[in-house]
């Protein structure tokens, strides 16, 4: 085909096919960020009697390709993957499509099938697509080989530029490696390049979903004390309000905020998502409630920040209202919508509601449920008083409780006085969380409210004797 240059498969493509309004639709979908809608498009034309279509625009391949890739869907990838192998062969070495194809396995984390897909490749000469493989194993976990395809790509010839570095140091940063993300810097300082926005926002990223909260806000305010040379970015202000949320510092979130505005990123959705979910955690419930009806747009992330806000801190109706008005709406629950909208069931008692709402995420959402939403539903039924309902739940759960579903039925039996289950919640958590302390407390709570005090001795002995040790006490104090 046309390995040496990128243009193979545009050059395919001129003369009457370019009119094609099949092909602009296409086109105008993807620019616009319609990913799903591209690959409709893309999937209709190749129904039974529309065969035409696709086979007079082969350029719509790396088009559908980088949909897929966005969208995460390797399912659709791989068909258009099997579509480029049986239609058109003679893509499967063209520069384009190959990087494409490449580009979406690794997005979608099937980096072995983008590494095959390059090793396949004619010529080892375009760095777009060296690029698009080593930030593969940046993304997923493989910093080490990351850098080690960054070393193989200069002994083969080709320097690495800025998207390189950025990559490989985002590896680093995500996986918590903070030393080798600061040397890699470094490194990248002393091969001709400067720290750009991306490089910035991928430290503070990496630091903020490590739970390094205090170096993530150093990180952030050299990056604005360096003035003109590097601003923030949306992404890196919805990168750094998480550091904030977590540790309720309000004051220094405002900042943030203040930033944002100033430098009119607000509305957008990632950073206004983010300062939701940052006064909603911090409980500033009416403050998130603003900025999310001010919203023109909102994504599932932000419905959910508000609703799991709203029930943390006692607003359950207003919590089960919002997710009616998110349905009615139009947008799409996800698991962690449920988990959201349970737990305000749970909260305020309606236990019919709460299990109506269940049944309704597998049955008419298709959201399988997941051990989160096990332990809602038994934390719904404790609370209620209905402990023995809630033991059955568990017994009938397809999948093995973990800590979280067995403290909630322990939690309930302590509250509710029902001691025999409470020993035996106790007994499945000494073996699944073996050192934490809490459930210890709550048994002995359980027992002690059933006048069991010599039980209470022996289990305080137990804990002893297995230097099951009770944290202290603390707050959070943050320097000015």
């Amino acid at each position: 085909m046309n390995p040496n240059g990128r243009r193979g498969v545009e050059l395919m493509c001129t003369g009457a096919t370019s009119n094609s309004s099949w092909m602009k639709q296409l086109t105008s979908a993807s620019r616009q960020g319609r990913h799903g809608r591209v690959l409709h498009l893309f999937f209709t034309s190749l129904r039974p009697g529309d065969r035409g279509a696709a086979d007079t625009h082969p350029a719509a391949i790396p088009t559908a390709l980088r949909a897929c890739a966005r969208l995460g869907d390797a399912s659709s990838g791989r068909l258009i993957h099997g579509l480029v192998l049986t239609r058109f062969p003679s893509l499967a070495s063209d520069a384009v499509a190959a990087t494409a194809l490449l580009d979406m396995y690794a997005k979608c984390g099937l980096v072995a099938s983008a590494r095959r897909v390059f090793d396949e490749m004619p010529r080892h000469d375009d760095l777009v697509a060296w690029n698009a493989l080593l930030a593969g194993y940046a993304r997923h976990g493989l910093p080490e080989r990351a850098l080690t395809l960054a070393i193989k790509m200069r002994g083969q010839g080709l320097r690495p530029d800025l998207v390189t570095w950025n990559a490989v140091v985002s590896g680093f940063a995500l996986a918590g490696d903070d030393q080798m993300a600061g040397d890699l810097v470094r490194a990248m300082q002393d091969d001709g390049f400067q720290p750009d926005v991306v490089t910035w926002t991928s430290l503070v990223s990496g630091s903020v979903l490590n739970f390094h909260y205090d170096r993530a806000r150093a990180l952030f305010r050299r990056m604005v004390a360096a003035g003109n040379r590097v601003l923030p970015s949306s992404a890196t202000i919805a990168s750094i309000l998480p550091a904030f949320a977590n540790v309720t510092d309000v004051k220094r979130g405002k900042e943030v905020h203040a930033y944002a505005v100033v430098t009119g990123v607000e509305q957008n959705l990632t950073v206004s998502s983010a300062l939701v979910d940052m006064y909603a955690k911090c409980g500033l419930v009416l403050k998130a409630h603003r900025l999310f009806d001010k919203m023109a747009e909102r994504s599932s992330v932000t419905w959910n920040s508000m609703i799991f806000g709203l029930a943390n801190y006692g607003h359950c109706q207003e919590a089960i209202g919002l997710f009616d008005r998110m349905l009615c709406d139009g947008a799409r629950p996800d698991h962690l919508t449920f988990t959201a909208v349970l737990t305000a069931c749970s909260y305020c008692g309606m236990v019919e509601l709460g299990e109506g709402l269940y049944r309704a995420m597998k049955e008419e959402h298709g959201i399988e449920p997941r051990l989160e939403h096990y332990a809602c539903m038994v934390h719904l039924l404790g609370r209620a008083g209905k402990v023995a309902e809630a033991y059955d739940f568990i017994r009938a759960m397809p999948l093995e409780p973990d800590c979280f579903v067995w403290g909630a039925l322990l939690g309930a039996c302590r509250s509710h006085g029902n001691v025999k289950l409470a020993e035996l919640a106790a007994s499945r958590l000494r073996t699944v969380e073996p050192a934490n302390a809490a459930n210890c407390l709550l048994f002995s709570d359980a027992l002690a409210s059933a006048g069991r005090q010599d039980d209470v001795v022996k289990m305080k002995r137990l804990a002893k004797r297995r230097r099951i040790k009770k944290l202290d006490g603390c707050s959070w104090l943050e320097s000015p």
